[in-house]
């Protein structure tokens, strides 16, 4: 028969443990991700900018406009999530600014960007289940909303007008 003192329940150190270990980013990892946004943010707001100056269906450029100011306060969030580690966000942006740019034809540069939001929601589905950071899990998540829905306004008004 077994003691009262063999029988003891350990104490749940899971808030000790190291964030790696309970499947976690570590600060370093998450803000190398959350650059990593910043980036292609940065080049997803230059796109939109240039394109919707390109544009001339007024319900294009409303569309491209609406999706570079979302693209423009993701930057800032992920600025002010940066920060909020006590780290220097970085102020370079992605190399898919300039290969977006390259493309003349501007329904498939709009086809274009759709697949960088789609990259972007990508990492940001592996990226929320790993961050610890509660308010900076948050903002991630609602900017995954956003990006699907932006996906969805872009393929509905390519599909209306006949382009792929």
């Amino acid at each position: 028969m077994q003691s009262e003192s063999d029988r003891a329940s350990p104490v749940c150190y899971a808030e000790q443990a190291d964030a790696a270990y309970m499947g976690q980013l570590a600060r370093e990892e998450l803000l190398a991700a959350l650059d990593e946004l910043l980036e292609a943010e940065r080049a997803g707001a230059r796109v939109a900018e240039e394109t919707v100056a390109q544009l001339q269906d007024p319900a294009e450029r409303a569309l491209m406009e609406a999706i570079r100011q979302d693209e423009v306060k993701w930057c800032g969030m992920l600025i002010a999530a940066i920060k909020s580690l006590d780290a220097k966000p970085g102020s370079r942006t992605g190399a898919f600014h300039g290969k977006a740019m390259a493309i003349a034809d501007l329904p498939a540069r709009m086809a274009f960007l759709n697949r960088g939001q789609a990259w972007v929601v990508r990492k940001l589905e592996a990226l929320v289940p790993r961050v610890k950071e509660a308010g900076i899990q948050d903002n991630l998540l609602a900017m995954l909303v956003a990006h699907r829905e932006n996906i969805d306004r872009v393929e509905a008004r390519l599909a209306a007008a006949g382009k792929p």
